[in-house]
């Protein structure tokens, strides 16, 4: 399947964490004894036609755990690293270290909003968290960003949608998620 543009996945640690602090699989996200995250890299997906993402793509490279160790601060989960590398990074026809070196430059050119004073936004939209990023991210303009929710209307992840050669692009409608005036609350977990 020809890669049509990239998507990074961003999930919201806090809401993720709301229900798993006490889990032993993900304490070192959600215990609060390695510090608290906000964003966290899910994946970097390269994405196919449509709303499709190519996926279990054949490849007899794992990742090592000297190619963990130097992303925990991105994703504080080997598993999901690893994860995410057979489920996604293989179909991009690079080897597991150019992953994650590309995952890392377009993590690390990501500025963030302050989210504690977001969440606290009385009848906070969709649309305010994009407006919120693309102020902290210039580069970045509100059609390039995509939000997912959850059935309670909770932030879950942020999607960043890029063009083959990584730079901003207009989302899809289905990686684009709630409309601009569709109400969003923010977990802080707290």
């Amino acid at each position: 399947m020809p890669v049509s543009g990239y998507t990074l996945a961003l999930s919201w640690s806090p809401e993720f964490c709301r229900t798993r602090g006490d889990s032993p699989r993900h304490a070192r996200q959600c215990s609060g004894r390695e510090g608290r995250f906000g964003f966290i890299v899910h994946g970097l997906w390269p994405n196919g036609r449509g709303e499709s993402w190519p996926q279990w793509c054949p490849t007899r490279i794992d990742l090592n755990p000297a190619m963990v160790r130097r992303n925990m601060c991105m994703t504080p989960d080997t598993r999901l690293l690893a994860r995410q590398w057979a489920k996604h990074g293989s179909c991009m026809g690079v080897q597991p270290q150019t992953w994650l070196r590309v995952t890392r430059v377009l993590w690390n050119s990501l500025r963030w909003p302050d989210f504690d004073r977001l969440s606290r936004r009385d009848d906070l939209t969709a649309g305010d968290i994009r407006t919120a990023f693309t102020e902290a991210n210039p580069h970045w303009e509100v059609e390039h960003i995509g939000l997912r929710v959850n059935s309670r209307g909770w932030l879950q992840e942020m999607r960043l949608c890029y063009a083959r050669d990584f730079k901003p692009m207009r989302c899809t409608p289905g990686r684009f998620g709630p409309a601009g005036d569709e109400e969003v609350k923010i977990w802080r977990g707290l």
